[in-house]
């Protein structure tokens, strides 16, 4: 492959950098704890390090509440330890990929500080500031994501603030081109230290109805859900001037990119398919000016079971703008553990799929040796989002625990107390443990990715999908005129693949069962949970 189209084949894995690596025996993972990890990240063989928010912050939201966006908070290090990351990433022949945060800052950030002194504040209109309603309430029906109201009463002014998530977030007014130019040139900051793109946090947030009109009501809303989807995002989230914002970003991180290596937008996106991939930006010649990878997340949501993924798949394909480069994710610091999702013999089966996929995986930290979520108790909960909407399950700290390295002391995440406590089995599920078991999650995903990087049909080839039956998925990737099928067993039983499914590719390149023959003699059984990747004699 070439090197300008790096993130079309490659694989992103995500670094939630709280709980990666300490270095310093604060409890706390850090940017030269990642630096002295990278090998691991070689040895797996990915090809890209995303980093979670390291910018300075209050940490009302654990760093997506930004107070700089142009340096680095001490608690992970300095601009000099990031630039040796950088150096010491290239050199290794990894990219590296910061977050970008964009829809809001901290209220302790110098601009919301000068916005919120004075109705007459040249940086007033930095943010979005409404009169009280008639009975001195919201503005509108707004709501947080994280609970609530989306406005907040600024007392010394009489106005709300609109806040999309908490009231120490306030939201920028993507609207004002004073704000569009700085937030440009903060990314052009760290294009020049050497970053290979940015995953956008929230992106289709940043603009808001400027009639300021209610939400309707969410027909699909029912008792018990999320109280933040009682209302249909109709004015809160994507805005038809997205595209055109969207287009402006593209063009500033295009313009760092050369003949050696392209620049990369990844855009976080819970939308519908259809508007999911409107956001690669196809114009009218059909020219692609959005984000390269608007982050596809249906495999987190959707029912683990063969028929759905089959067809979600298709559908997928079949909406991609021409020439737009598909995406896969199965987790991240959002969302539970693929392991603890669908259990850890079909997490081995999600690895496979994952990474034969057309189009680029992306890798959560941990996802690799099976990490499950962690039960935290009430006294030890971080995440805000628990603490404002309690007993919910929307809490997102079981999922951030700290990376399981060795059977040495904390795991050897740090010589200090966790900032979030361990997951029980981190004496025998660890990185080191696995390495030296064949069996293993971590040795899978190293044949796995191993097994995608030598064969083009995986990489960059098409997708052709099969017909299958019952609990069976199966699909064959080509490219170069080379052909290899891949079959999935959703069920936790022994299936049969029907044998003209796999007609003349007896040669197994890949198994999620340790102990499958390297030929297939006969009919072709999968183990319950068993995925499969044959190539032909």
């Amino acid at each position: 492959m070439s090197a300008d189209d790096w993130w079309k084949h490659g694989i992103v894995y995500q670094i939630y950098p709280r709980s990666f690596q300490d270095s310093d025996g604060d409890g706390i993972g850090d940017l030269d704890g990642i630096r002295a990890r990278l090998d691991h990240l070689v040895s797996l063989g990915i090809d890209a390090v995303w980093v979670s928010p390291v910018y300075p912050s209050p940490m009302a939201d654990f760093g997506y509440d930004i107070s700089d966006f142009c340096a680095i908070d001490p608690r992970f290090g300095s601009l000099g330890g990031f630039d040796a990351l950088v150096r010491d990433c290239h050199a290794r022949g990894l990219k590296l990929i910061l977050d970008f945060v964009p829809n809001h800052t901290s209220d302790q950030h110098p601009w919301f500080v000068q916005s919120r002194s004075d109705r007459g504040s040249p940086r007033r209109d930095w943010y979005l500031w409404r009169d009280p309603a008639p009975d001195g309430g919201p503005p509108n029906n707004w709501l947080s994501n994280f609970g609530g109201p989306a406005w907040t009463l600024d007392p010394a002014t009489g106005q709300y603030y609109c806040h999309s998530f908490l009231k120490a977030q306030p939201d920028l007014n993507w609207r004002n081109p004073e704000v569009r130019a700085a937030m440009y040139e903060v990314l052009r900051f760290w294009l020049r230290r050497g970053v290979d793109g940015f995953r956008v946090d929230v992106l289709y947030h940043l603009i808001k109805d400027d009639q300021f009109r209610d939400n309707p009501p969410n027909p699909d809303y029912a008792d018990g859900d999320d109280p933040a989807h009682r209302w249909t995002p109709l004015y809160t989230a994507d805005r038809p001037e997205m595209q055109q914002l969207v287009a402006e970003m593209r063009r500033v991180v295009d313009a760092f990119s050369d003949a050696r290596s392209s620049r990369v937008l990844i855009g976080e996106l819970y939308l519908p398919l259809a508007r999911l991939v409107a956001y690669y930006g196809a114009n009218a010649e059909g020219v692609l000016e959005g984000v390269q990878l608007p982050f596809n997340f249906q495999l987190i949501g959707t029912e683990w079971q063969a028929r759905r993924i089959d067809r979600l798949v298709r559908d997928y394909e079949a909406a991609l703008p021409a020439g737009a480069a598909p995406n896969w994710v199965l987790g991240n610091h959002d969302k539970p553990r693929i392991a603890s999702r669908v259990g850890a013999p079909m997490a081995r089966l999600a690895a496979m799929l994952l990474l034969t996929l057309r189009g680029t995986p992306t890798l959560y930290y941990g996802d690799e040796i099976g990490m499950t979520d962690v039960d935290i108790p009430r006294a030890e909960v971080q995440d805000p989002f628990e603490k404002n909407q309690p007993g919910k399950g929307l809490g997102r700290d079981p999922q951030r625990t700290p990376m399981q390295w060795s059977g040495a002391p904390q795991a050897g995440f740090t010589t200090g107390t966790p900032w979030l406590r361990l997951a029980p089995d981190w004496p025998t599920r660890n990185v080191a443990a696995q390495t030296q078991d064949p069996a293993s999650m971590l040795a899978l995903y190293r044949r796995l990715i191993a097994l995608r990087r030598a064969h083009p049909a995986l990489n960059q080839g098409a997708y052709e999908a099969l017909d299958s039956q019952a609990d069976l998925l199966a699909y064959a990737r080509v490219a170069q005129g080379r052909r290899l099928v891949v079959v999935l067993n959703f069920g936790t039983g022994p299936a049969t693949v029907p044998p003209d499914l796999v007609a003349g590719y007896p040669t197994v390149l890949a198994s999620t069962a340790p102990a499958r023959a390297a030929l297939i003699d006969g009919a072709l059984v999968l183990a319950g949970c068993e995925g499969i990747v044959l190539g032909p004699a």
